[in-house]
Formats: C-alpha cells, structure tokens, sequence
C-alpha cells in the first residue's frame, strides 16, 4: 500500500495535511515506524531511569527489544536485549546487574559494555569455549545513542548522520541549556496512555493556536499574542512564549535557575518537538522531556520527565509544579484523541494549514513526508 503525501509537501498555504492513512492504518504505521523513527533518531527513555552503574532496563521500541544500561564506567548505553546464542531475551524487568548480564536460558554472559565474556559448556560438557564460537564476534548488538538535555536517543537502523550534526542548529539554539540537569525524582514524572496516533500530539505540542480554548488557564497569562512560531523546516518546530511566570511557594519561594543564562530567558520559555517523537519545553528554572511511545496506530504513552538546575530542590515546589504540568497536558488529551476519531472521516483530505498559525505543525508534516518519500525512493531502488 502507498499514499500521495505530494500535497504535504506543498507551501504551507497551498498544503494539505498527511492523509487519513497515515493515522488509521495499520501498514502505514509499520512503514513509518521503518521510515521516521527507526531511521531517524528517536528518544525512547531518560538517562535518569538508570541513575546507578549496573542499572539496567528494558524496553520495547515498536517491537524491538533494547536494553538501556549504565556500565561499570557510568557510561549509558543501548543494547539490542537479545542473547547472540538463541535470541533469548536477557533482561525481563527493570535490575542491578552486579557482575554480567547473564541470559537466562543456557547461561551465556555479558559485560555491562556487551562484550561476551563467558560461554559455560559451550564446546561440550565442562568445556565452557569452542573454536567455532569466538567470544570477540559475539558480543552485544550496540545500539547507536546520544544522550541531550537527559533524553535518550537511538538510531535504531543505524543510518543516520551523527545527532549532533542533523541537530546542529538546535543544540546551538538551546546552547545555554547544555548544563547538568537534574531529574526531580519520582514524583516528577509520569505517564499519559491516550487512543491517538503518536504524530498527532507532536501536531498539537507544536503549536500555540489552541491555547485561548484548550488551555484557558495557561492563557490567562501566557496569552497567544504572547507567544511566536519556531519554525525549521528539515529540521525542528515548535512555539515560544514572551510571558513565562515562574511559580511560587507559599513563601514566595522558587526554584533556583540555571546558571548564566541570557536575559532572553527571564520572561521567556520555548517548547519543540526534536523530530520525530520528543517535545521539550525549556525555561529560566526547569525542563521537561515527553517521550511519545508509539504502542499502536491509534495508541500512544506519552512519558513525562521533569528536570532541575540543582539534584535537590524545594519538595513542596516540585510537586506543584508536576500537579501543573500533568493539568496542562491531561488538558490535551481530549483534543488529540478527537483528531484520531476524526481521521476516520472519509471524505477529510488532511485538512488545511493557517500560513500564521499553523506553520510549525505544517513544518512537522513536511518533514514525515520526506521522510517516508525518501525510504520509498531507497526500497524501489533496491
């Protein structure tokens, strides 16, 4: 099955969005999980989930088994969580290793840097080595990953450029933020299971257009005249505010900032979607990371993440400012999954783009449809 995305890719007044397929149809959802996210570099978890050496945790990636861990050096790093004997899973729940990764079906063991160092009765009973069996090619599957303001990142099919280089302009934008971040803890993350398509809530996350009626709250101060529209097409989209409030305790306490930090950021805060699946939001005192996990077509875990300038600070603070940010976001949800129950519409022909409001989302689309244009390039020319 294709799709025409040719409209997609028009100039945002002429386009029109991705086609209904795109969102409700199950063979279009493999494709681009083949296209965007696997050949791209996709945020899948925080280096905070593994804060000690030896920490590891599995997870799933549209189907792909990988396991985060952080070896015996601190380092954190992605391995394909697949014994290289008989492809037995190696780790079923979040654990310490103390000494190896040890699969659990015949016993064969890694080093928390993949490297294959034990092989018990491989060569026959007793003999734990086989000259047919050397250890030095059999170690772990390394997953590329690169790790940006605590987020995660893997290329899962191992094509792309660098993420520094496809990023470049982004990291130089948010060069300030390139700081220590401190994850708050338990209490400030959490998740949002919602029936929407994955692309949907980075379409929503982009744009400032809905907030006088989505988030009526949030607007009371951050109005929509307040905020502009970051977008780079190829590249990242997303909105600014020219009124971010801090918050404060009942002391009139706040969180403390982060350190030398241009005037730019005293009243102001910025929120982009790293393409293809990460929305980030920075201001003058904290950040957060939603990690958008495709579980399904119609079915997406957004992982919420809060991060500080300092490892410790105010309890009662932080806990209000995750009660808020979880409103803000339970906020969208209904909106997001009414575009999923729309999509079924037959006769929606992806809808249309305001030139002034709608440019960052557009940008969004742009980028999925070259994506998905490019990979259907390479697979005919093979």
């Amino acid at each position: 099955m294709t799709t025409d995305v040719s409209g997609v890719m028009r100039p945002v007044a002429t386009a029109n969005g991705l086609p209904n397929d795109h969102y409700v149809d199950e063979r279009i959802f493999l494709e681009e999980r083949d296209a965007v996210l696997y050949n791209n570099w996709s945020g899948i978890a925080v280096a905070a989930d593994v804060p000690e050496n030896g920490d590891a945790k599995p997870i799933e990636f549209l189907g792909m088994p990988l396991l985060l861990i952080r070896d015996k050096d601190g380092d954190v790093r992605v391995f394909q969580n697949t014994c290289r004997h008989r492809g037995m899973i190696l780790v079923s729940e979040p654990k310490k290793i103390e000494g190896a990764i040890r699969c659990p079906y015949h016993s064969w063991c890694y080093s928390t840097k993949g490297d294959l160092v034990a092989t018990p009765h491989v060569g026959g009973p007793g003999m734990n080595t086989h000259k047919d069996m050397p250890r030095s090619e059999l170690g772990l599957y390394e997953v590329p990953s690169y790790i940006w303001l605590g987020v995660v990142y893997v290329n899962a099919s191992g094509n792309a450029a660098p993420f520094e280089e496809i990023h470049a302009e982004l990291l130089e934008r948010w060069k300030e933020f390139d700081v220590p971040l401190y994850h708050g803890g338990e209490d400030s993350k959490f998740e949002l299971d919602v029936n929407t398509n994955w692309k949907l809530a980075v379409e929503n996350y982009c744009e400032s257009y809905h907030l006088p009626w989505v988030h009526p709250g949030l607007n009371s101060y951050s109005r929509l005249e307040d905020h502009y529209n970051i977008e780079e097409y190829g590249r990242y989209s997303g909105q600014g505010t020219l009124v971010y409030r801090q918050l404060t305790g009942q002391e009139g306490e706040t969180f403390p900032d982060f350190p030398n930090l241009s005037d730019k950021w005293d009243t102001g805060g910025e929120y982009i979607t790293v393409y293809p699946n990460v929305l980030l939001g920075v201001q003058r005192d904290h950040a957060f990371a939603i990690i958008l996990e495709p579980k399904a077509v119609d079915k997406t875990v957004e992982h919420v993440h809060l991060f500080y300038a300092e490892p410790k600070v105010d309890e009662a603070l932080r806990a209000k400012n995750a009660t808020q940010w979880k409103t803000v976001f339970i906020e969208d949800i209904f909106v997001v999954e009414g575009m999923q129950k729309g999509r079924y519409g037959r006769g929606f022909d992806g809808g249309r783009f305001s030139p002034a409001m709608d440019g960052p989302t557009h940008c969004f689309h742009d980028w999925v449809a070259n994506q998905v244009t490019s990979h259907r390039q390479q697979l005919a020319a093979e």
